[in-house]
């Protein structure tokens, strides 16, 4: 559903998002005669869950190219321009998009509709994970200061990586369905039935984690990234990571010590990496201990490889569970 209404000047994103934008009082009226819904998302579940739930009423685009690191990614200042024309943006709003906090600030003067979809999402803190093992948690706070290391400045004291959580994943699908139909009530039957047969997929993607894990011969994996709080909490696993809540968390080097301690105590036989994130650190540490490399798609974006496949969330997030069940594995 495309808006006409003109831009009074052009996001700056590096500036700090200053500039605003202005419509005419002609957009609603516009709005009313056209057939579908342009909508801007982030992070690629937003992406896939809008695609599947408002099918042939909604056109979606990303913000995110493929394969990019969400949580430093800024959009230009053409991208702000464009979604400040569309009907609506969705942002998780749990603090992995970086840009957004700025961004959303600046569209409130435009007439797009913004979307929060992680609102009423309780969000898991660092201490109810309990960020790298115990002992480096330990570390963290007695020696973090003075070395200068500082793990808690991307995100505040929350994990904002709600979607790999099938039961999660629900509540953002739920949220967007909500506020399609706030946008075309006409069509919400269409959107309620698409909702509920993504709700059936998630619920099943739900149960074979479970599964996976409960049958698993240990429930300790090694991690690049601290992005699998979720799996600790909802199935029992216990992630032992190298970086932070965000990739450019880097541990020191008392925490270095005690990672690759855990790790042989546990006998590690993988290093989780991820495909959009790179980490120095953590191949150190892989060879440290003698371990292989295994490659977890956190979903913040997708692959050109994978768009030209096909692959949706529920895809990629049977590929994870596969390596997941080789790293619980003692073989």
């Amino acid at each position: 559903m495309k808006k006409t209404f003109g831009i009074a000047s052009a996001f700056i994103l590096a500036a700090g998002l200053t500039a605003g934008c202005s419509s005419n009082g002609a957009s609603s009226e516009q709005k009313e005669n056209k057939d579908t819904l342009d909508v801007y998302t982030t992070i690629y579940p937003l992406e896939d869950f809008t695609k599947k739930i408002g099918g042939d009423y909604v056109n979606v685009k990303s913000v995110y190219p493929p394969n990019v690191e969400a949580h430093t990614y800024e959009p230009s200042s053409k991208t702000m321009a464009e979604i400040s024309d569309s009907d609506a943006f969705i942002y998780s709003g749990v603090g992995v998009e970086g840009f957004a906090d700025k961004a959303v600030n600046t569209l409130k003067n435009s007439d797009v509709k913004i979307v929060k979809a992680g609102e009423g999402i309780d969000l898991l803190s660092r201490e109810e994970e309990g960020e790298h093992d115990e002992h480096a948690h330990e570390e963290e706070h007695e020696h973090g200061e003075a070395e200068g290391h500082d793990h808690h400045h991307d995100h505040g004291d929350h994990d904002p990586h709600v979607w790999l959580d099938p039961v999660l994943a629900e509540k953002l699908a739920e949220n967007i369905k909500d506020e399609l139909v706030k946008l075309e009530p006409e069509h919400e039957k269409t959107f309620t039935k698409n909702y509920e047969s993504l709700k059936k997929d998630l619920e099943q993607l739900n149960k074979d984690f479970k599964q996976t894990v409960d049958k698993a011969d240990k429930k300790e994996i090694l991690v690049s990234h601290a992005a699998y709080g979720y799996w600790e909490k909802r199935y029992g696993i216990k992630q032992i990571s190298v970086l932070g809540l965000s990739p450019t968390e880097e541990p020191s080097q008392k925490q270095l010590e005690n990672i690759v301690k855990t790790a042989k105590e546990h006998n590690i036989k993988y290093v989780i990496f991820e495909s959009n994130v790179s980490s120095k650190i953590s191949e150190i540490i892989k060879k440290e201990i003698g371990a292989e490399s295994l490659t977890m798609k956190n979903l913040e974006s997708v692959s050109k490889e994978d768009i030209e496949n096909g692959k949706d969330y529920t895809a990629i997030m049977k590929e994870n569970l596969a390596i997941l069940k080789k790293a619980l594995s003692n073989k």
